[in-house]
């Protein structure tokens, strides 16, 4: 009989007793759009992420974006996102360091319920500002940033609630 211990790095944990001032809105309004976004702690403890995204004078995207000091992520293979989104597709994306232009991303659907989402690291697709870059996906031992974007190519209202993100 074999014994299987799965290690896990705790990201961000939400309950009501969380301090979310280290997470950060970005809208399209940084060119000139007209997206709005807005993020809180629930009744629940749940960090919601909600808004409208507009096409408007060009815009299209509401991102959220969490940044922390650098963690060592080498025994890590996959992020895992508890969440509960409202049916549409969200991008999540992670930055090995913060001030790196490009990032690294994947789409993934909510379906309306509370579902785990798990992603691995090495799928993550290398982009800047929403166009694909012809480098390798996602390989680096760090990460400083984690975040959720909703860019969908529609005016559209959106809601999604997230309860703990870990590396596994």
């Amino acid at each position: 009989m074999s014994i299987i211990i799965s290690k896990s790095m705790l990201i961000f944990d939400f309950n009501k007793t969380s301090v979310i001032s280290g997470w950060r809105l970005v809208n399209d309004v940084v060119m000139g759009g007209r997206s709005t976004s807005e993020f809180y702690l629930n009744e629940e403890g749940n960090g919601v992420f909600t808004g409208a995204v507009s096409l408007e004078n060009n815009g299209g995207f509401s991102f959220l974006r969490y940044r922390f000091d650098e963690k060592n992520i080498e025994d890590f293979k996959k992020v895992s996102i508890r969440l509960k989104g409202d049916g549409k597709e969200y991008q999540l994306r992670v930055k090995s360091n913060k001030y790196n232009q490009e990032c690294y991303k994947k789409i993934f659907k909510t379906t309306g319920e509370w579902q785990t989402i798990e992603i691995s690291l090495s799928e993550l697709q290398p982009t800047f500002r929403g166009r694909e870059l012809n480098i390798p996906n996602f390989s680096s031992s760090k990460l400083e940033e984690i975040g959720f974007l909703i860019g969908n190519k529609t005016n559209e209202q959106f809601k999604l609630v997230l309860d703990v993100i870990t590396l596994n």
